[in-house]
């Protein structure tokens, strides 16, 4: 079985695959078939869209959040290698002036 290259999708396209599974009556299954994608993304994209939609799993994150939450890990992840750069210079200067 030949290897599937990844795709990237627009959140229109996502937006509009999701639309269809509600709006038809199709299963996921089919309509993923009809759209030439895997079940398992577009199974996630409907679960996210319920979600974002304020259903869904207890404790899950909408889109948003997960946006929110991504960029506190990056802001997170620059404060701790700047605080170790102070540090080091710290260290550096203190020794410097014994």
């Amino acid at each position: 079985m030949e290897k599937r290259q990844r795709r990237t999708f627009t959140d229109e396209f996502k937006a509009k695959a999701v639309q269809l599974v509600g709006s038809s009556g199709k299963s996921v299954t089919t309509v993923a078939t009809d759209l030439d994608l895997t079940v398992s993304a577009l199974r996630s994209w409907v679960m996210q869209a319920q979600v974002d939609a304020g259903g869904g799993k207890k404790g899950a994150l909408s889109s948003d959040e997960k946006a929110e939450l991504s960029q506190l890990r990056k802001d997170n992840r620059i404060l701790k290698e700047e605080r170790e750069i102070l540090k080091k210079a710290a260290a550096f200067f203190a020794k410097e002036n014994r």
